[in-house]
Parts: structure tokens; C-alpha cells; sequence
């Protein structure tokens, strides 16, 4: 691991504070390590938020958007506001990604394509589309009003703390919304990274507080009555913990949730071309992506191929330190997530499943969070790894024989997120796509459109993300009644 620098050198601004309603502020939470997956060694301590921090964070958004300026704010003037910490995001995007690097494992070319190629995509595109919003429509009798939910808890996962901030919380921000910015505790770096981008971008005082916080204080901020929509990024059981936070005072909930997207390999296809895709679709961020590809659906007439060049792909990947740039793949972010695929593969093997390359941690990397990408042949949907999301680098090959048998394994699944097909044959792809229950098909490719309205089907959660879309998630629509009612013309 000679790539590895001896110790964390990105500059992090408030270690030992929180950002809340504008300010670093320092409390009484405890230091806490942040643990390197790569080294397994201590490269920073943090204060951990408390009840307290999620207290005044809620107050601040809640003053900001009941009694500050920014919901009444003109879409230009948030637009201007919104462009501005999108810039100084962007400044920020080389330390950003060595920061990810170092407390998730995450290659730096893994962290270039998805915060400083994607990313900077979405968050220009919810700048651009923010302007094609109609926010007063006048319908004769009827004056159509847009207007902002209100104070927002915005939830973010580890695998993407930079580019959801264009997904989730630069959409709010720019319907007039007042946000809490949740990131996950094992983004205790990339998260300060962001709060300073936000206090250089001087937003209205309250309108931005971000938080890292654990468990217990997320439990605390989705209950909280101060909080009027829960925007999430996880997987479906804390969805479902979310939704019965907030039933009782019935606020609004945006769920992008878990995945188990298979992909659809017609008979027809050039197995070279399909892995130029598929590949990383399989296997990106050691397989830690929600619209991962971890259902691999293969004609049986050609399985033993599909498995073989799925294999030579898997086997070639360079495991080891994401500082270095002829590493393909790094560790998992967390140990938990390590265990939880040793414990899914051990049980594929007990139901019947081959492992046909990884299922072990690498035998040349003595430390670190560490799991060869691994691929398992002989399966069939009704076995866990193909029914359960692993979050992992874990894909099944699972045989059909009929298209129609494929699409039937395909939606069999209580996810419904994303799915690729793969067709010489176009128009067969498309007719296939068309009979599949999820929220994104690619044709031909691995991976969604983040430009575009994304989001679940089933258990894959509800709301859309991206596009003008997106930021309607974040309004709510009002009449005013300026001509007549039902009622006029009658006596009663």
C-alpha cells in the first residue's frame, strides 16, 4: 500500500463542531474515530452530534423558512444563491474526493466520474430546470400557486455524500424549502467539506445545517414535529422505519430506497460489448451502488459464456489502496457491510450456489475492509442473494429459457429500482423494457439517467429524484379561488 499517504492530509475544517443555520458551533458531543477502511487505523477524531445539535438545527431551519426571507425569495434570487454554492462545491471537488477516499475506500478515479463528472451534472441541471418552473399559473377563475413544503431533512448515504447534494438538496434549497443537510457518520469528512462550501456560498442565516449524525439523533430529527418532509437516500428497512416516524403528524416523505436490478442478456448479443458495461455496472464501488446489477439474467443457451466472460472481467479487477491509481477497486466503506457479504455468500454456497471467482477477502491485503468482487453461478431467483440487497460485491447468474421467463425472473422481486437490457436486436430491447416493473431500463448499458426523473417502483421507495421533476418533490400546490366557486349562484 505504498500509495497511502501516512496520515489524512486534506484540510477538514471543524473537527470538533457542527455546522448549524450558518455557523460552526461547538458542543458538548463526544470525540469520535474516523477509521480508515483501507488501513484500519485512526486517521481523524470528530465530535459527534448530539440531540441538542439536532434541536438548533431543527430551530434554525424552522425560524428560517416561518420568519427569514428565502421561501419569498424570487426563483432568479435562490437560483443566484444555489449557483453560488454550487461553485463553491465544485471548488472543493479535488479534496472532496481524496477526503471520500479516505474515510470510505473509495477510488479517486471512482470519486472523479460520480461528484466531478456526474455530479456537477446534476446540480447545473436542477440549476437550469429550476427556471423552467411555472410557480403562478393563472387558469381563469383559479390562480395556481407553487410554494415551498417547508423545512426539509435531507438523508444521505455514504456511497454518495457529494453527489446527492444535486440529487436531494440543491433541488429543495431551490424550491424555497429550508434544509438540514443528514449525512451519514461515516462521512464525518467529505460532510465539513460541503458545510464550509455552504458557509462560503452565504446563504440566508438558518436556511443550511449539516449534520453527521448517527442512529439515535436521525431517529430523533425524523420525529421531529419541526421537520415538515423527509427526503431519503437508504435502504428499504430504514424506509419503512421513516415512514412510520413521520405517519402520526403525516409528513412528507421522498424514499429512494433499495435495489436488486437484474440484467436482461438476450441470445443474440456480443458478450464483448455487453462487458464493456457491465462490468462496472456489476461491480462500481465494490458493488455499494443502489442500482447495482446483482441479478444477472442469462439465456441458458449461452450461460456458460455469459459465466466465463463475467469471471475473466471479475478476475482481472485490481484490488487494493483507492490512493492508487492502478487500483480498479478499493474496500468496502464499513465492516459491517465486509460481514454482511462473507455472511450472503456462505449462505449462497448452503442453497446451492457456485462460486466461480472471489468469495474471500484478498490473500495479499492482511488490513483493511477488504472482499474480491465475487461471482456465483448455478443460481436461482428464489435463493436470498437473489432476493435480498447485499450492497455488496456479490452478482448471480441466473438462467432462462424463454424471454418471457426472463422478464417474469426479472420482476420477481420485491425491488423495483433499475434494470439493464441487453439486445443486438433494439426494438426487441425496448419491447422488453416496457414489461419490466422498475423506475430506470437501460438499453444496451449499465446505469440510470441523473439529468432525468429518477426513483423507485415497490419496495424501491416513491418520489422522483433529478429533472424538474425533482424539484417539484419539494412543492406543493395551491388555489386561489379569484373568480367563481361551486358555490356561487346558489343560496346555501
Amino acid at each position: 500500500m505504498a500509495a497511502h499517504p501516512d496520515y489524512l492530509d486534506v484540510d477538514i475544517p471543524g473537527l470538533d463542531a457542527q455546522y448549524i443555520g450558518g455557523a460552526w458551533r461547538r458542543g458538548n458531543g463526544a470525540l469520535i474515530d474516523v477509521v480508515s477502511p483501507t488501513t484500519e487505523e485512526v486517521i481523524a477524531r470528530v465530535a459527534e452530534p448530539t440531540f441538542t445539535d439536532a434541536d438548533a438545527a431543527v430551530a434554525a431551519a424552522r425560524r428560517a423558512f416561518d420568519l427569514g426571507p428565502w421561501p419569498a425569495l424570487s426563483a432568479l434570487e435562490r437560483i443566484a444563491a444555489c449557483t453560488r454554492l454550487c461553485d463553491a462545491l465544485e471548488r472543493r471537488l479535488d479534496a472532496m474526493n481524496r477526503a471520500w477516499a479516505f474515510e470510505s475506500g473509495a477510488t479517486i478515479a471512482h470519486g472523479e466520474m460520480i461528484n466531478s463528472g456526474a455530479g456537477v451534472s446534476i446540480w447545473r441541471s436542477a440549476l437550469a430546470n429550476a427556471s423552467r418552473i411555472i410557480y403562478e399559473e393563472d387558469r381563469g377563475d383559479v390562480l395556481i400557486v407553487r410554494e415551498p413544503i417547508g423545512t426539509v431533512l435531507g438523508i444521505m448515504t455514504y456511497n454518495g455524500p457529494i453527489v446527492l447534494m444535486g440529487m436531494k438538496i440543491i433541488p429543495a434549497l431551490l424550491a424555497g424549502c429550508t434544509v438540514i443537510v443528514k449525512h451519514a457518520p461515516e462521512s464525518p469528512l467529505t460532510s465539513r467539506l460541503i458545510a464550509e462550501a455552504v458557509r462560503e456560498a452565504a446563504l440566508p442565516e438558518g436556511v443550511v445545517s449539516v449534520l453527521a449524525a448517527g442512529t439515535a439523533v436521525t431517529q430523533h430529527l425524523v420525529g421531529h414535529a419541526g421537520i415538515d418532509m423527509v427526503a431519503l437516500t437508504g435502504g428499504t428497512a430504514i424506509g419503512v422505519d421513516v415512514v412510520k416516524r413521520t405517519a402520526d403528524r403525516l409528513a412528507r416523505t421522498a424514499l429512494e430506497l433499495g435495489g436488486k436490478s437484474p440484467a436482461i442478456i438476450t441470445d443474440d448479443v456480443n458478450m464483448d460489448e455487453v462487458m464493456a458495461t457491465l462490468g462496472a455496472g456489476s461491480t462500481g464501488f465494490m458493488g455499494q451502488v443502489c442500482v447495482n446489477l446483482s441479478r444477472v439474467l442469462a439465456p441458458r443457451s449461452r450461460y456458460d459464456e455469459v459465466v466465463d466472460a463475467m469471471a475473466t472481467h471479475y478476475r482481472a479487477l485490481r484490488i487494493g489502496d483507492p490512493f492508487d491509481p492502478a487500483i480498479d477497486r478499493g474496500p468496502l466503506a464499513v465492516e459491517r457491510a465486509r460481514d454482511r457479504v462473507e455472511m450472503h455468500v456462505r449462505i449462497a454456497r448452503e442453497e446451492g450456489a457456485r462460486v466461480v471467482c472471489g468469495g474471500r477477502r484478498p490473500a495479499h491485503l492482511n488490513r483493511g475492509w477488504f472482499y474480491e468482487p465475487t461471482l456465483l453461478a448455478d443460481a436461482h431467483n428464489g435463493m436470498r442473494v437473489a432476493q435480498e440487497e447485499i450492497f455488496g460485491p456479490v452478482t448471480a447468474v441466473i438462467p432462462y429459457d424463454t424471454l418471457d421467463e426472463a422478464v417474469a425472473i426479472a420482476n420477481d422481486s420485491p425491488f423495483g429500482l433499475a434494470c439493464s437490457v441487453y439486445a443486438k436486436d433494439v426494438g426487441r430491447a425496448h419491447a422488453i423494457a416496457r414489461r419490466i416493473r422498475a423506475g430506470s431500463v437501460a438499453i444496451n448499458q449499465a446505469g440510470v439517467s441523473l439529468t432525468e426523473p429518477f426513483g423507485g417502483y415497490k419496495q424501491s421507495g416513491w418520489g422522483k429524484e433529478c429533472g424538474i421533476e425533482g424539484i417539484g418533490e419539494f412543492l406543493q400546490i395551491k388555489q386561489i379561488v379569484k373568480g367563481s366557486g361551486y358555490l356561487s349562484g346558489t343560496s346555501q
